[in-house]
């Protein structure tokens, strides 16, 4: 097929839209959503100044999003003296494969001229992925445990590092399976907060007292054009399957939407637009009678907000060492 634009050939048809592009359209294409979440996201600064410029932290994994996320970013804001880019990479201890991820993130950071931080769960928190897998002490899936571990990490350093927000790489898939597990699972209280503490859709709602706001710029683009994108562009990226992946779940959701989107195109947004406005309606009915979400207090153990007076990570950290 020849692009809708040009007439070169094709390298996508995106069938939610009808739409045959070309390397070159394709590649703006997903820079134009990402660069149209930004602005709709509401996350350009309004005082900014090349003096006090807002600084925004990557999440960066090396894998394909975070990589694009990056990449999309840099040649957005590099040249504005009102953003200041950081990448963030978490090493969860996991032999071989955060290794190689790690080298592509250290390659597309220098390429970049990206200041690169990294943390590790050893020296951050004295455990490391493979050993939770295998003494496994609260009978969980490895995701469950590294979940916990990586978004306090990612939470404490972006604010170590004086985020004033923190970026990460979820695609249109993600934010659907999430959306739709939500849904099935009956988490009306997770479904509330799902955008709570992001800059959008919501921003009058985030929690920023709490947290540093968080954002998703690539929610709108399905991770397949991320994956392509990302091939086309020759971007360092290390795409292997964590080795203790095991979220048996959201696979089963996933294939149920890979399914539905090939009998329905378009499926995926649509059940992320009645998501966001459903999570917008829950959340106001979650608020207290002044309008603010749950009561928050250091963790007793290490000073991390939460609800609770020991945090989900430091009960996780107790079970380990205990066991």
């Amino acid at each position: 097929m020849d692009c809708d634009r040009c007439g070169a050939d094709a390298v996508m048809h995106a069938a939610y839209s009808g739409a045959h592009l070309c390397e070159s359209h394709f590649s703006e294409s997903v820079e134009r959503r990402v660069r149209r979440r930004v602005r709709e996201d509401d996350l350009l600064p309004d005082d900014a100044t090349p003096e006090d410029p807002e600084r925004w932290v990557i999440g960066l994994s090396g894998g394909k999003d975070s990589v694009v996320l990056a990449t999309v970013l840099d040649e957005t804001f590099a040249e504005d003296p009102r953003i200041e880019l950081v990448a963030l990479s978490i090493h969860e201890g996991i032999e071989g494969y955060r290794d190689e991820s790690l080298e592509a993130c250290e390659e597309l950071a220098a390429d970049l001229d990206m200041r690169h931080e990294v943390v590790s769960y050893e020296d951050e928190l004295g455990v490391r992925m493979d050993d939770v897998v295998e003494d496994d002490p609260e009978n969980m899936a490895a995701c469950a445990y590294c979940g916990v571990f990586r978004r306090d990490l990612l939470e404490t350093y972006a604010e170590d590092l004086g985020a004033d927000k923190l970026l990460t790489g979820h695609n249109l898939d993600d934010e659907a399976q999430t959306a739709l597990m939500n849904f099935l699972e009956g988490d009306v209280a997770q479904m509330a907060k799902h955008f709570d503490a992001s800059i959008g859709p919501f921003p009058e709602r985030r929690e920023s007292d709490h947290f540093v706001p968080r954002a998703k710029p690539l929610r709108d683009v399905p991770e397949k054009e991320v994956a392509l994108y990302c091939h086309l562009r020759d971007l360092p990226s290390h795409m292997a399957e964590c080795p203790h992946a095991s979220e048996a779940y959201r696979g089963e959701i996933q294939q149920l939407l890979l399914d539905m989107e090939e009998r329905h195109p378009g499926v995926r947004h649509s059940i992320m637009a009645g998501y966001e406005e459903l999570s917008g309606v829950l959340a106001d009915e979650y608020r207290d009678d002044d309008g603010d979400g749950p009561d928050l207090s250091p963790c007793e153990r290490c000073g991390s907000k939460t609800a609770r007076d020991v945090c989900r990570k430091c009960e996780l950290i107790d079970a380990i060492e205990a066991s």
